[in-house]
């Protein structure tokens, strides 16, 4: 039963780096469901992670820093792909150049690097590929479970996924003046991931998330593909300009009584 209706489904896949990556989760599960998979890629080490799972899928290259770049992807996608019924953007970069430090002692080059890559970049495959979507088509990113805990560690990360939530929303809007394009994100708590392990002291924090959940297991990944890929159907149709949280309960357990009699004895 094909009950997401993704079969043969055209869907383009930004940000797989390794095995590990949510994008490449999303892609498996998408594959599971049936649908055809195209893959943007930054290099050749990450095209061959996806050639070993997915042989068959056409990958280009975009280098997502680069205007050029991703204009000569989107018109190859328009060329040879065209129409898209879905759009991935599983991409964030964070830089710590002079390694981690106070919030108010942000580096300017690393914040605006980051702003460009983790946030701007969707925007601007939006506006690229607009042309070679499908009228009823999605477009998804995925952000993080609340910008508004001041996580020590996560640092100037967390405006940029401030700035990537909104920006769900004006994309959203701006996008139906002249089609039923839908965007929205999916709001993941912490993951084991590569680019998570990158995170100056993660581990500590992931190990307390893993605690706060209300089934006392930390969220996986494959649970967020899952929800991006509902998002990508059409059986999500009816949401658009969301932000949808996936965080196995977390924000709703901060005084529970095991973590508080650990801190308070």
């Amino acid at each position: 039963m094909d009950f997401l209706k993704l079969r043969g489904k055209r869907i383009l896949i930004f940000g797989v780096a390794n095995r590990k990556s949510v994008a490449f989760h999303i892609a498996k599960v998408l594959h599971e469901a049936g649908a055809e998979l195209l893959f943007s890629v930054l290099n050749e080490k990450h095209k061959a992670v996806v050639e070993k799972t997915f042989p068959d899928a056409p990958i280009l290259f975009c280098n997502l820093e680069d205007d050029f770049s991703m204009q000569r992807c989107a018109q190859t996608v328009g060329e040879k792909y065209s129409p898209l019924h879905g759009l991935v953007h599983s991409v964030a970069f964070a830089n710590y150049s002079q390694g981690l430090k106070p919030f108010h002692e942000t580096v300017r080059s690393d914040f605006l690097q980051a702003m460009d890559i983790s946030c701007f970049s969707f925007i601007r495959l939006a506006g690229l590929f607009k042309p070679y979507m499908n009228q009823n088509s999605a477009i998804l990113t995925i952000s993080i479970s609340t910008t508004r805990m001041a996580a020590e560690n996560y640092g100037y990360m967390a405006p940029i996924k401030a700035a990537l939530d909104s920006s769900v929303a004006f994309l959203a809007k701006s996008l139906s003046t002249d089609s039923n394009v839908r965007v929205n994100a999916v709001g993941a708590s912490l993951l084991k991931t590569s680019a998570s392990a990158g995170i100056p002291g993660y581990i500590k924090p992931y190990l307390f998330a893993e605690k706060l959940t209300l089934r006392k297991q930390a969220l996986t990944t494959e649970e967020v593909a899952n929800t991006a890929v509902f998002l990508l159907s059409s059986r999500a149709s009816g949401i658009n300009a969301q932000t949808i949280i996936v965080d196995a309960g977390m924000s709703v357990n901060y005084f529970d009584s095991e973590i508080i009699n650990a801190v308070t004895e």
